[in-house]
């Protein structure tokens, strides 16, 4: 293969790792909310809360479902990057 090749499939790579990890960091962050959220919703009144419910600003959150989706991201994002390490080990060994 030539070297080029390998120069821009890397490239296209980094381009998926990229869009993998977007998502992987909105679901962290929606988990940190979901965290902070259940401590607010044991601490505060049962009508703050229900008012707070129906103007949206707490809302529920599928803790199980958003740690396996992120799991499932971040293994993807494993495979790619290992899948980008080995092109561009061949891309050094082409410049060689």
């Amino acid at each position: 293969m030539r070297e080029i090749d390998f120069a821009v499939y890397a490239d296209a790579l980094a381009g998926e790792s990229a869009a993998l990890s977007a998502p992987g960091r909105a679901h962290r962050s929606k988990l940190r909310q979901a965290k902070i959220e259940r401590r607010a919703r044991n601490d505060l009144p049962t009508r703050t809360v229900d008012r707070l419910e129906s103007l949206g600003i707490l809302s529920a959150v599928d803790e199980r479902a958003a740690h396996g989706e992120l799991r499932e991201l971040e293994e993807s994002l494993a495979a790619v990057d290992e899948l980008q390490a080995w092109v561009e080990s061949e891309l050094a060994a082409s410049a060689a």
